[in-house]
C-alpha cells in the first residue's frame, strides 16, 4: 500500500504538484515519522495487553429480541445519518452573503462590499478570504460530528466481544498518538488551495470575466472537502464493518 492511494492525497497532487514527494513513501515508511519513541513504548504495552484485555468481562448479554443486526443497524444508521449531513453541507450552494451572515461576521466585517456586490449582483467570490473561511467551517463540522461517533463505536465494540474490545483499544491507541499530526495536516489543506486559487488566477488574469476559472476553483474545493471527508470517517467505517461481520457475545 502506498499513501498515493488515498482519494485526498491524489486530488492534492493536482491542486499542489510541488508537494507530492512525500507520498510516494512506503506507508511503513512514512509511518514510522509519525509515531516516536514513546508512542511506540505505549503501542508495545497495549499489545501486550491485549490478551487480558479481551478476557475482562466488558458487557452484558443482549436481551432477547436484540440480535447483533439490529444493534449493527443502529451504529450504521449514525453513520450514515452523519455522513448525509456533512455531505448536504458541504455540497450545498454558497455565496459570499452566506458567509457573511454566518455566527462567524464580526471575523468577516472587511469582506461586506463584496458580499453585498453579490447580492446585488451574482459575481463569483475572487477574494480566497471567504473560500478559506468556508473550507474552515467545513472543517470545524467535520470534526464537531465524526470525533463523538468514532467515539460511540469504539464504545460499541468494547462491549460487543472480547476481539472487538481489543480492536476498540487499538484503534483508541492509534487515534491518540496521530491525531496531533493529522490535525495539522490538514490544517495545511487551506493553504495549498489558496496557492491553486492564486494559480487560477494568474493564469486566466486577461480572461474577460473570472466567473469560468473561480467556478472550476470552488468544484475543486468541494472535491478536496469530500475527499477529506471520505479520509476523517475511514477509521469509523472500518469499526462498523469489523462490528457487523464479527459474531457478538452473549
Amino acid at each position: 500500500m502506498n499513501f498515493s492511494s488515498s482519494k485526498l492525497v491524489r486530488l492534492l497532487e493536482h491542486v499542489a504538484p510541488g508537494g507530492s514527494e512525500a507520498s510516494r513513501q512506503d506507508s511503513a515508511e512514512r509511518l514510522s515519522q509519525w509515531v516516536g519513541v514513546f508512542d511506540a513504548v505505549k503501542l508495545h504495552a497495549l499489545h501486550q495487553s491485549l490478551k487480558t484485555l479481551g478476557q475482562t468481562p466488558g458487557h452484558e448479554a443482549p436481551s432477547a429480541g436484540r440480535t447483533a443486526q439490529t444493534r449493527s443497524l443502529s451504529l450504521r444508521q449514525q453513520f450514515d445519518q452523519v455522513r448525509a449531513t456533512l455531505l448536504s453541507s458541504i455540497t450545498a450552494p454558497h455565496v459570499a452573503a452566506d458567509l457573511a451572515a454566518s455566527p462567524r461576521a464580526p471575523r468577516l466585517a472587511s469582506f461586506q462590499k463584496e458580499a453585498a456586490a453579490a447580492m446585488a449582483a451574482p459575481q463569483p467570490v475572487v477574494d480566497f478570504a471567504l473560500h478559506r473561511q468556508r473550507y474552515l467551517d467545513q472543517q470545524r463540522k467535520m470534526e464537531l460530528m465524526i470525533g463523538p461517533l468514532r467515539a460511540h463505536a469504539q464504545q460499541t465494540l468494547s462491549a460487543a466481544s472480547s476481539a472487538l474490545r481489543q480492536l476498540a483499544a487499538l484503534d483508541a491507541m492509534w487515534q491518540q498518538m496521530l491525531e496531533v499530526r493529522e490535525q495539522k495536516l490538514l490544517a495545511n489543506l487551506p493553504a495549498m488551495l489558496k496557492q491553486r486559487f492564486e494559480q487560477l488566477r494568474k493564469t486566466n488574469a486577461d480572461a474577460a470575466s473570472p466567473a469560468s476559472w473561480v467556478e472550476s476553483f470552488e468544484a475543486e474545493l468541494q472535491e478536496v472537502l469530500l475527499a477529506e471527508l471520505d479520509t476523517r470517517l475511514q477509521p469509523v467505517l472500518g469499526l462498523i464493518e469489523a462490528y457487523e461481520a464479527s459474531p457478538q457475545e452473549g
